[in-house]
This record gives C-alpha cells, sequence and structure tokens, in this order.
C-alpha cells in the first residue's frame, strides 16, 4: 500500500495521522534502545529568515550511549534540549559524558561549524567525563576544486595545505583554539585533547579517490570502517560535487539500521549503502525555490548555476523514489532547504515510496526496532 505524502502511520494506533499533526515525543521513546533523535534540520549555511530550525545534526542512540552525526549551529544546545545521557540536566556533567563518536558526512561549514563548541566548551558540559572516542569524516581531498563560472583562479587560503581532511581539521581547530584549551588544563585541571578524542579519517580506498574533479562519485560498495560493541559503521562515496569526498554512513545496531545520506545527488552508491534500511535520512531541496534565486529568463552565468546546485542536491520529487530503490522502511527528511520552507512544500517526497514519510522537525525521535 502507498502511504500519501501527507500521512504517517501511527505505531501506537496502527492508525494514520497528519505528518504535521504528528508529534515524536522524547518522552514516548525514552526507554527504546536504539533511536534517531533529530538535533537539527535546516539546510546551507544561511540562517534563515524567519526558521526555526538548527543547523544540520542528528543523534543515534543506543543504549546508554550516542552518536554524533554531523555538528551544524546549535548542536550542543539540541543535545541538552533533547535529554540525552543521565547528566542533560546538570550544569556541568552532561550531555557530552555519553558521547560515543562523532561521524562528519562531509567538511561544508553548515556540517562542522559547531564541532568546536563540542570541543572547547564541551569541557563544561560533561565532555571532560567521556571516555575517549573517535572523530571521523572524510580525508584530505588531495587537490583544489575547479573554479566555477571559468573565473581566474582565486588565491587559496591554507598554505601547503588548501583541503585538509578531518584529522588535520581537528587538529588545526586545537591549534586555534590553544589558549584557552591550555587555561582549562592549567588552571581548570581539565583533561588533554589526546585524553578525549582521536581525529581520523575514513580509509576510502584509494582507487576511488584518485579523481575527485573527473570523478567525485564513482561507483563502488559500502565498506565498513568502525565497530565497537553497539554500532558497525559503514560509508560510500556521494554525489555533493565539487564537495570531495562527501560521505554517507550506515548505523547497523542489535536493533536495526539508520542510514544518514549526507549532502548529495541522486547515485546508486547511496541506494547500495541503504539496501533494506530501517530508517532513511536524507537531505531534500525544493526545486522552485532554488528557480526563486533566478527567475527566468536566466542569463548563461544564472542557468549554469541553478542546475549546478540541483545536481548537488536531491529534489523533494526525487528522493522518495530513492528510499523506493533502496526499500526502505521509513524515509526522514532532514537538511531540508529552503530551512525556513512549509511542511506543505515537502510532501510529494512521499511520491513513489511505500514506507512511512516524516518530515523532519527539530528534537523529533524515531525509535528503531521494537519499543
Amino acid at each position: 500500500m502507498t502511504v500519501p505524502a501527507s500521512i504517517c502511520p501511527d505505531e501506537a494506533s496502527a492508525e494514520q495521522v497528519p505528518c504535521e499533526a504528528r508529534e515524536f515525543d522524547p518522552a514516548a521513546y525514552a526507554h527504546q534502545r536504539t533511536r534517531l533523535v533529530l538535533l537539527g534540520t535546516s539546510g546551507g549555511p544561511p540562517y534563515w529568515p524567519g526558521g526555526t530550525r538548527e543547523g544540520i545534526a542528528s543523534a543515534l542512540v543506543v543504549g546508554d550511549r550516542y552518536y554524533l552525526v554531523d555538528a551544524g549551529h546549535g548542536v550542543a544546545r539540541q543535545l541538552r534540549e533533547a535529554r540525552l545521557g543521565p547528566h542533560y540536566d546538570t550544569d556541568f556533567d552532561g550531555p557530552l559524558d555519553v558521547l560515543a563518536g562523532v561521524f562528519l558526512t562531509h567538511l561544508h561549514s553548515d556540517h562542522t561549524v559547531d564541532l568546536p563548541n563540542i570541543l572547547t566548551e564541551g569541557l563544561y558540559n560533561g565532555l571532560q567525563h567521556a571516555d575517549r572516542f573517535p572523530i571521523w569524516g572524510p580525508g584530505n581531498r588531495g587537490q583544489l576544486p575547479p573554479v566555477f563560472g571559468g573565473r581566474e583562479p582565486p588565491e587559496p587560503v591554507g598554505g601547503d595545505s588548501p583541503t585538509p581532511g578531518t584529522r588535520e581539521t581537528v587538529d588545526l581547530l586545537v591549534r586555534a583554539y590553544a589558549t584557552d584549551i591550555n587555561d582549562r588544563m592549567f588552571d581548570n585541571s581539565k583533561p588533554h585533547p589526546s585524553q578525549l578524542w582521536e581525529a581520523k579519517d575514513v580509509p576510502v580506498p584509494p582507487r576511488y579517490t584518485a579523481d575527485p574533479n573527473g570523478n567525485p562519485c564513482p561507483e563502488m560498495a559500502p565498506f565498513t570502517f568502525y565497530e565497537d560493541d553497539r554500532v558497525r559503521v559503514s560509508a560510500t562515496l556521494v554525489n555533493h560535487a565539487p564537495v570531495f569526498p562527501a560521505l554517507a554512513y550506515r548505523f547497523d545496531t542489535d536493533d536495526g539500521s539508520v542510514v544518514f545520506s549526507g549532502d548529495t545527488g541522486k547515485n546508486p552508491n547511496l541506494v547500495a549503502l541503504a539496501r533494506d534500511t530501517d530508517v532513511l535520512v536524507h537531505e531534500v531541496i525544493d526545486k522552485t525555490w532554488v528557480a526563486s534565486l533566478s527567475p527566468e529568463p536566466r542569463t548563461p552565468e544564472d542557468e549554469s548555476m541553478y542546475h549546478h546546485l540541483l545536481q548537488a542536491h536531491t529534489l523533494v520529487e526525487d528522493v522518495g523514489r530513492v528510499a523506493q530503490e533502496a526499500n526502505a522502511k521509513t524515509l526522514v527528511l532532514s537538511h531540508i532547504v529552503p530551512g525556513n520552507g512549509e511542511d506543505s512544500q515537502f510532501r510529494r517526497a512521499g511520491d513513489g515510496f511505500d514506507g512511512r514519510l516524516v518530515i523532519g522537525r527539530d528534537l523529533d525521535v524515531i525509535g528503531v526496532g521494537r519499543r
């Protein structure tokens, strides 16, 4: 049976209620072992006028710990609002005390801007009590992206390393905040960063990273790169050119699986990664909003930028078909563009999809597996 885009099955009653009326109340899932928490659902760098969504970030809770996927603006506050961990309501001890890992889909600022907040002010929000955790993300691009529009190349920043990956980026952040971190260690007895986390580049097989400008999303099979006692994490390259590497992640747990698309246009790699997943968290963009940026008739430059934006993201009318091809059970829209859009703009995302559609809102909670 095809569930209309404006309808979501209600798990408790087996009835259907409008998506915009459904509440994913944290209390309803508080005792479910595995659950997805949408911390921020806004896409893109703009702080959208009139919008209420925080920057892109999600938490996958598994038992008494959680994994953070992306770190957009407002994530630290949202972790408290989501009531994660046993000390979310104390002044200094939570909610970062039970953070088990950070996974960055790519290094655009809207996905990473509050990572420094987690790593610095986090020392007064539970990080000082956390077990040492990994920070995973894409590696060094290896070369600068092409110049869009045939312009003269600008002078790049970054000296001899203009495209640092995750490991180097985190090292640079520690150096940038050295005054603060050293003061906290020397004066406040806080632990050294090396005791708290280890930043790592996701080891994409080298044969797929050889040509970031010519072939930024070669077809490939998913690969597993991390496992602990709660999750097994796999990744694949997705198409967010010219950003490279851009990754999607799959978390497999004892209760089920959750896939995060990251920013991407349609591509077969994501479908393979998301095959038969319980929850697919997917970005979405409204084509009419993109068109409004450059109304017709467009100049050749405007037309090129119009298609450039559309190819790097997934349209409302396409995302349901992606979920259907992957045989996902639930499709959750996040990284929503425009971030101040109405639910009505995104209902068509359910077209061609037989599962449950959730138009994500900040602090929604979706259970994974049986309650």
